[in-house]
């Protein structure tokens, strides 16, 4: 009876002590907080380098390709290069960006009516440099002559240009549905590896 009458024990400054584990549960959920937030923080600032990068990436891309053969293994050679700072074909940070969702199309400039051109994909490829320079010498406006060059960034085995979705760094915050920005760059054609004494290919 006593016991049960005894008033409560005080701490030095009159308030009596927390419960154990208060200070620890506490702990944990402003913990967490501050680690979305920091991490929201790092995926926003990723989020926006890819944005400007991308766009980088298309024109470091268009301005190799403009000046380089057209077969495959040039092709993936130059897309490898374009990537800033990345390691295997993988963009530095920007998963799940690699050198195949760079897409090279080139295009023939050809005349609709008298004041109206457009650009078209070139659906045959030359055989090499020095033929598609000597169609283009034959008719600028041909099918088969190369005027330009387009690189864009794409999902790899998408009908057209798919958009490429974003993935997360952190998975503690979550972009449902957001897709990397559509990046394009177009280039006039120059040299496509062409080279003084060339033969043409059949």
């Amino acid at each position: 009876m006593w016991a049960a009458n005894r008033p409560l024990r005080r701490s030095a400054h009159g308030r009596p002590p927390r419960q154990r584990g208060g200070a620890a549960v506490e702990f944990a959920l402003l913990v967490a907080l501050f680690l979305i937030l920091v991490f929201g923080i790092f995926e926003m600032a990723r989020l926006v380098y890819l944005f400007n990068t991308l766009q980088e990436v298309t024109r470091r891309a268009a301005s190799l390709a403009i000046n380089s053969p057209f077969d495959a293994a040039s092709q993936d050679s130059l897309r490898k290069r374009a990537l800033i700072g990345g390691k295997d074909g993988n963009l530095l940070l920007g998963a799940p960006v690699t050198f195949r969702h760079l897409r090279l199309e080139y295009l023939s400039l050809s005349r609709e009516s008298p004041t109206t051109l457009a650009l078209r994909t070139v659906t045959t490829l030359p055989a090499d440099p020095a033929r598609n320079r000597l169609n283009c010498l034959a008719n600028p406006y041909a099918d088969n002559c190369i005027r330009f060059v387009r690189v864009s960034i794409c999902q790899p085995g998408a009908e057209g240009c798919g958009a490429v979705p974003y993935r997360m760094l952190f998975p503690l915050v979550h972009f449902s549905g957001l897709n990397l920005p559509h990046s394009e760059t177009i280039a006039p054609a120059q040299t496509m590896g062409y080279t003084a004494g060339s033969v043409p290919g059949a």
